[in-house]
């Protein structure tokens, strides 16, 4: 299509003239430039104005008989068809740094943008990269799951609950602690479970004392670690329920948030 372009305002010697155009936008003329887009009037080579562009894409689609959802004779911008052209380079497989510099752009974030994915391209691209993916991996890892195997998925999820909470440990591992849970940092404790957890440590200080009376130094050394632990999610427990009580401060308002919600925009 842009070589259809070249070769209508190409000249003789193979070159496209250079023509002034002025921007409507800034306000100012350009330099002379080989634009793409102009013709000859009366021998002189000029820009084609946008509004002469404009009137052609108008007058084209009214003869076309082409009209959109409501019935209505579809209209298009000049810009509509830059984006339709870089959608459509991209989505064929042109690089977006290459459509960058055709479109003239400075960052390729604004070709992206031009660029539009339609939710059928989104699910489509993210089939393929599955099955890219699937074809590198070994086969064996796609196989079918034995009832077995599910059953013990299954029966993981279920293993994780205790009488504080939950266990966090990940799926196909072995408990490091040897199931002393109070210890274990990936245990959950539920909020509800707190009564239960003082239990447990008035109990660990009772057997604490009675070790030190008997003279059992191994059992107190043991004791004191699960002890720590059990304070120490106590008082995680008991920070978390801070935080969700204590108000949060906002700040002062000022005058003229005040007059905003009032709407008494004459306030100072």
């Amino acid at each position: 299509m842009l070589s259809a372009v070249i070769s209508r305002v190409r000249s003789a010697d193979g070159t496209v003239p250079l023509v002034h155009s002025y921007d409507s936008h800034e306000r100012t003329w350009n330099p002379p430039m080989p634009l793409l887009y102009q013709w000859q009037v009366s021998g002189e080579n000029r820009q084609i104005s946008q509004h002469t562009i404009r009137d052609a894409l108008n007058e084209t689609l009214m003869a076309s008989g082409l009209t959109d959802a409501s019935g209505r004779p579809l209209t298009f911008a000049p810009h509509d068809f830059r984006k339709i052209f870089i959608t459509d380079a991209i989505m064929n497989g042109l690089p977006p740094h290459i459509a960058q510099v055709i479109a003239g752009h400075g960052n390729i974030n604004t070709t992206m943008g031009y660029a539009a994915i339609y939710p059928t391209d989104a699910i489509e691209a993210h089939q393929a990269f599955i099955a890219r993916r699937r074809a590198v991996r070994p086969a064996e890892e796609y196989r079918a799951v034995t009832a077995e195997e599910w059953e013990e998925f299954l029966g993981h999820f279920e293993r994780r609950k205790r009488a504080l909470g939950d266990c966090g440990r990940a799926y196909g591992t072995d408990c490091v602690h040897e199931h002393a849970c109070v210890r274990c940092p990936l245990l959950i404790v539920s909020p509800s479970e707190r009564p239960r957890l003082v239990e447990i440590r008035d109990n660990l200080s009772d057997r604490i004392a009675e070790a030190e009376r008997e003279g059992w130094l191994g059992e107190v050394e043991g004791l004191n670690v699960s002890l720590a632990a059990a304070q120490e999610k106590i008082s995680q427990l008991d920070a978390r329920q801070e935080r969700k009580n204590s108000p949060v401060f906002i700040g002062i308002p000022t005058f003229d948030q005040l007059a905003v919600r009032t709407g008494d925009t004459k306030a100072p």
